[in-house]
């Protein structure tokens, strides 16, 4: 039989069903303050989220099907956020690729000011993540990076740019190295999200 996570007598003698409760709550946290940030600039959460990330990544990424794939939805869902973005004028669409039917979402200057003004919705979260001490905020990353990772691997997570899938990854004895930096990695330094990723398949 399945575990029931938001059972409270369940989470009274199962710690993984406590830690699946909290999770949930972490993860309201972050809608609560996308949302409050995204009605105080007439936005919706999946339109910051774009913004931000075209801001902060590699302009091949930044399409309607990979969009789609990194928030887990649609392409319909993205390409009706990105039709309002336009409207908008936060975003500018490049057709310069060989396929007439694509195009590459760019920022105009008025999206960079958006970015500027709205990707700090998640400094609560941060402030209190930094209040930890070194080795407990090092202890929580390795275990939050291990079931990312998983739940990438079992499909729930669709991209995953972090050092584990990465084909410059190894892992022996002495730790974590990468092959492209060329040099062993802590812990702390395994990345979630790395811009030099190359996918081991």
């Amino acid at each position: 039989m399945k575990k029931k996570v938001f059972d409270p007598k369940l989470q009274e003698t199962d710690l993984a069903g406590k830690i699946g409760a909290g999770l949930e709550r972490v993860s309201q946290a972050f809608k609560v303050l996308l949302w409050e940030k995204a009605k105080a600039f007439g936005l919706s959460p999946i339109q910051i989220q774009i913004l931000v990330f075209v801001a902060h990544h590699h302009r091949e990424l930044a399409n309607v099907s990979h969009l789609a794939q990194e928030f887990n939805v649609t392409k319909p869902t993205i390409s009706d956020a990105v039709r309002v973005l336009g409207k908008k004028e936060l975003i500018i669409k490049d057709h310069s690729s060989a396929d007439s039917r694509s195009y590459t979402i760019l920022l105009s200057d008025k999206g960079n000011e958006v970015v500027a003004r709205t990707e700090d919705f998640a400094q609560p979260i941060y402030e209190q993540i930094n209040q930890l001490e070194g080795a407990e905020q090092t202890e929580l990353f390795r275990l939050l990076s291990k079931v990312i990772y998983q739940f990438n691997q079992k499909g729930i997570l669709s991209v995953q740019r972090t050092c584990f899938a990465c084909k410059f990854y190894s892992k022996s004895a002495n730790g974590h190295y990468c092959n492209l930096l060329v040099q062993p990695l802590k812990e702390e330094e395994i990345r979630l999200d790395c811009l030099e990723f190359e996918s081991k398949s």
